[in-house]
């Protein structure tokens, strides 16, 4: 369970930048949703160039400091949220760019972040399981519960949505290093 919860906020990350601003956009915004899919199809590059990034940071930091480090960084990400999905095209284009290159930062480390604790015969297994319960927890509803409390609450709850991703990250994070350091 541990596992499902350390990549929670990356992944929740990957349908909010994917998914859900395509329906708001839909719903809320007179701009063409072709003109924005071209601007994730932007993004999606500048999140394959920033996993490798990614990859040195954790290199000189560690692993888990780096995905602490990310999901404050998805954090301070979520705080802008509401100004920028509310404001003009250039805002909602800075959402899905700024949000790509966090989301490549964040997600190169999200799988394998607590592979280690599985032994060798189980690693590939417990991985994928993990993996798929994070998914499932943190990402499956993420772009209905998104648009369901925005709707409702005004860009604001996708905030408060996001940080409850981080929220969970860290927490599993910490409570990961105890149970390595036996307690």
């Amino acid at each position: 369970m541990i596992g499902a919860f350390v990549p929670l906020a990356s992944y929740a990350l990957f349908h909010l930048v994917t998914v859900f601003p395509i329906s708001w956009i839909h719903l809320f915004t007179d701009q063409p949703v072709a003109d924005f899919l071209g601007v994730q199809m932007i993004g999606a590059v500048l999140a394959a160039a920033a996993m490798p990034v990614s990859g040195l940071i954790a290199d000189r930091i560690g692993r888990h400091k780096a995905i602490g480090a990310l999901a404050v960084l998805i954090g301070l990400f979520a705080l802008a949220v509401p100004f920028l999905l509310a404001g003009d095209r250039a805002g909602r284009y800075a959402f899905v760019l700024i949000g790509f290159v966090v989301l490549g930062l964040s997600y190169a480390q999200a799988a394998g972040a607590v592979s280690a604790n599985f032994l060798p015969r189980f690693r590939y297994t417990g991985a994928a399981i993990t993996t798929d319960l994070a998914w499932l927890i943190g990402a499956a509803l993420a772009p209905l519960v998104a648009l369901g409390v925005s709707a409702r609450f005004g860009p604001v709850a996708v905030t408060v949505y996001l940080l409850s991703g981080v929220v969970c990250t860290l927490i599993a994070l910490g409570v990961n290093r105890r149970l390595k350091r036996g307690g």
